[in-house]
């Protein structure tokens, strides 16, 4: 019997150029065939406007619930490897990107000022992460609030389901 615990953490998913919606699937496949991740539930597709930098195209969002166990700081350097290695380029904050994965939460941890802020210090002023993520963790607390709590007051104005569920991302 193994003696790793498995964590859930929540992942917040999107991107806006070439196939958002294949290199996202493509990532969950990715962490989901690694013995120490195992993607456990994925919200539907949103179609969402810019945010920060608003003079580009529109972004596809989703969120996924994953069960790990690596660290917190481990998980982030699982998911930036796979940006890497789906050749994002960071070339400028809120700006266009094939693929961008960001640890939201981790199993209750609440820690600040390192490489990693937990729960994601943004996360619940922005829809285009909550209304996905309220689709797969309502009652998950974030801040002493759940989401569907911080949803009621998000503004998500022009975010727009893009598919019935999850089957834009398959595993098989």
């Amino acid at each position: 019997m193994s003696s790793e615990v498995f964590r859930r953490a929540s992942l917040g998913l999107g991107g806006n150029i070439g196939d958002p919606a294949m290199a996202m699937a493509q990532a969950l496949r990715t962490l989901d065939a690694r013995p120490d991740c195992r993607v456990t539930a994925v919200s539907r597709l949103y179609r969402t406007p810019p945010w920060g930098k608003t003079d580009q195209d529109w972004f596809f969002n989703a969120c996924a619930l994953v069960e790990t166990t690596l660290a917190p700081e481990a998980l982030l350097d699982t998911c930036l490897g796979i940006e890497r290695y789906m050749k994002r380029e960071r070339k400028e904050r809120w700006g266009p990107r094939t693929i961008d994965i960001d640890v939201l939460s981790y199993a209750g941890v609440e820690q600040s000022g390192g490489r990693l802020e937990l729960p994601h210090p943004r996360m619940t002023g922005r829809g285009f992460v909550l209304m996905p993520l309220a689709d797969i963790a309502p009652d998950l607390v974030v801040a002493g609030r759940t989401v569907g709590d911080w949803l009621k007051q998000a503004d998500v104005t022009g975010i727009e389901p893009a598919s019935a569920g999850s089957e834009w991302c398959p595993f098989t």
